[in-house]
């Protein structure tokens, strides 16, 4: 156990699911863990390996897909500061279903996987609260689904850009400035890169976003929410 975590419990609360947890299982996850730290491009786990645990992130990004056999990437998710991944796992006991790797220098907390089965075995109350995790992140999966099945190409990626700024829902904090490539970007609303890029910039010719390298800073959320449905005069 390392007490010194509980630093990070004011960060950690900054997102809905933490801050919603009583003060035990808090104390509990927070004194049950270890720090982490990933280098850009390394992997925190991959597709079909077992679980470890349950993770939050406290710096930097994680990448949340899948790459095919083919080496085309599947980008379901680039989840920050303080985002919780790995919990899918700890329902049904199988291997990962996807993978998951760091976009830049990343801290960790790391909860292990035999600290969370003696909590939950001795105080089963508690897999409520990692039920609404996952329910939190089956609701913006399900979005996204139908945001990519149903919109437009300029719609979805407003759309996906609001999404991702408002923290997806409370997974993680939200954020005016996304550190995301635009080759990302576009693997998360199944476009091509020509023509994310051409979308981007009429947004910011429209003074809606501002691009840079690596980053997507909005500009005007209220005209990138009418972008989002289709009225982006508005």
């Amino acid at each position: 156990m390392e007490s010194s975590l509980h630093r990070y419990r004011s960060q950690l609360e900054t997102t809905p699911w933490f801050r919603g947890l009583c003060v035990e299982l808090q104390d509990y996850l927070i004194g049950h863990a270890v720090l982490l730290t990933l280098e850009r491009g390394q992997y925190l786990y991959r597709r079909g390996e077992q679980s470890y645990g349950l993770y939050a992130v406290l710096g930097g990004a994680m990448a949340i897909g899948t790459v095919g056999m083919d080496g085309k990437e599947a980008l379901l998710a680039v989840l920050g500061p303080t985002a919780w991944i790995g919990e899918i796992s700890l329902f049904d006991g199988l291997p990962r279903p996807n993978d998951a790797s760091a976009v830049s220098r990343t801290l960790l907390l790391h909860v292990p996987e035999a600290a969370l089965q003696s909590l939950l075995d001795s105080t089963p109350r508690y897999w409520r609260d990692f039920a609404l995790l996952m329910a939190q992140r089956l609701r913006v999966l399900f979005e996204n689904t139908e945001a990519i099945t149903l919109l437009p190409a300029a719609q979805r990626v407003a759309n996906r850009l609001l999404m991702i700024a408002g923290g997806y829902g409370g997974l993680n904090a939200t954020q005016s400035r996304i550190r995301l490539s635009q080759d990302s970007l576009a693997s998360m609303v199944s476009l091509s890169r020509q023509t994310t890029n051409q979308l981007l910039r009429s947004l910011e010719s429209q003074q809606i976003v501002s691009l840079k390298s690596g980053e997507i800073a909005i500009l005007d959320f209220d005209r990138l929410r009418a972008a989002s449905l289709g009225d982006a005069d508005r």
